[in-house]
């Protein structure tokens, strides 16, 4: 009989250290996930049926973002693309709408120099978060400006922030000289 009891105390303990080292596991992985996606972490977690799937989600992005070959940009393309940054915005006097859907056109060039697939705007979005987390409502932002001035209906000043918020992560996508941050 006092050898059952020990096998049971000893099932409890090892059950209960399982359980511990579980949601030690589940806090860092929490953290982690936190720390990574930023302000995209909260979102994609009110955008989902629980906190589990949402992040089931991040962790699948982590996972497709590894296995693009995302590169940094030679010297001399990042010239290119300031430069060519530069004409659009002297572009936004004499035409903001044109010029916005040039910044739009330019940001998917230089991620697809840089290996983000650039098909997909949704895609494009889940890809981008793994790295550029918090420049990415600046993009979302910038695009939903952008459709609306495709449909000629977003005012001059809408369409000033939208290339301002295009700047923010062109500049980042084209400073970055580190795989994948």
């Amino acid at each position: 009989m006092t050898t059952w009891i020990w096998v049971a105390v000893v099932v409890v303990a090892v059950v209960a250290v399982a359980a511990v080292g579980y949601l030690v596991l589940q806090q860092q992985r929490r953290s982690h996930l936190r720390t990574r996606f930023g302000p995209e972490y909260e979102r994609t977690v009110s955008e989902h049926e629980s906190r589990r799937d949402a992040e089931r989600d991040l962790i699948a992005r982590e996972q497709r973002h590894s296995e693009l070959d995302i590169k940094p940009l030679p010297e001399e393309s990042r010239e290119a693309y300031a430069n060519r940054w530069t004409e659009v915005q002297e572009r936004f006097v004499d035409a903001p709408g044109f010029a916005v859907t040039e910044a739009d056109q330019l940001v998917a060039a230089v991620m697809a120099e840089r290996g983000y697939p650039t098909e997909d705007f949704e895609q494009r979005l889940a890809d981008l978060s793994v790295g550029h987390a918090s420049t990415l409502d600046h993009y979302r932002t910038a695009h939903e400006i952008s459709g609306r001035a495709a449909r000629k209906e977003a005012s001059t000043e809408e369409l000033r922030q939208a290339m301002v918020h295009y700047r923010a992560l062109f500049e980042e996508l084209l400073q970055e000289t580190t795989r994948g941050r």
